[in-house]
């Protein structure tokens, strides 16, 4: 008796065989990018809405996004390999990155825990020479410059904080008077963030080349 994953797996197969669907055989990866953003985006809504019928549904179409990915890799040379593999070298990654489960190191917190990830995640990608490399550029502005902030502060690089509220209530409501004020006088937040985002990035690319010349 095959699983319900199973199911969804040859379904799949069968839509992109020929013989199937038409639109599904023409896609590729690059095509469906702006499928997997959507899909994803809404997954965030249905885990904030708290629905348990939207998480749901929205799990599965996240779910869908990366089986058609895996096989759209398994017909095209040079990829070629499944959604087995794929399953096969996130378990491998997960034994690795927490060896304090499956090995003998300690990790009782959190902070350890983290701390750990970053450690063993440098040994395992050696070609990275900057804190800020894998940061993906794409993401919400908000989100990257949280994101670059917490890797700035591995460097000397220090962006002094505003004095915000102590609830997200409250500071939802500063961060949307700054977009309102924002656009009362025609500028974009969105840009302008990014903007800053960019002289942050090279603030730390050029505090690390000056922490590695010192070494030398």
């Amino acid at each position: 008796m095959t699983s319900e994953l199973e199911n969804l797996v040859q379904l799949l197969a069968r839509l992109r065989a020929p013989g199937g669907c038409a639109w599904d055989r023409e896609q590729t990866h690059e095509s469906l990018v702006r499928y997997l953003v959507e899909e994803t985006y809404e997954l965030v809504d249905a885990i904030e809405s708290g629905s348990r019928e939207e998480l749901l549904e929205e799990l599965g179409d996240v779910l869908y996004q990366v089986l058609f990915h895996s096989d759209i890799a398994a017909h095209t040379p040079g990829e070629e390999f499944d959604i087995e593999d794929v399953a096969a070298h996130m378990a491998k990654k997960m034994v690795g990155r927490h060896p304090h489960v499956f090995g003998d190191a300690t990790a009782d917190t959190a902070d350890a825990v983290a701390a750990r990830w970053e450690d063993l995640k440098s040994i395992e990608k050696p070609a990275r020479t900057s804190v800020l490399d894998g940061v993906p550029k794409a993401m919400p502005a908000l989100a990257l410059a949280d994101k670059m902030l917490g890797k700035g502060a591995k460097t000397s690089v220090e962006v002094e904080g505003a004095d915000v509220p102590d609830d997200e209530d409250a500071l939802g409501d500063v961060l949307l008077s700054v977009v309102a004020g924002a656009r009362e006088k025609g500028l974009d937040p969105e840009r302008a963030l990014r903007a800053r985002l960019r002289r942050l990035e090279d603030d730390i690319r050029a505090a690390e080349a000056a922490a590695a010349g010192a070494m030398e």
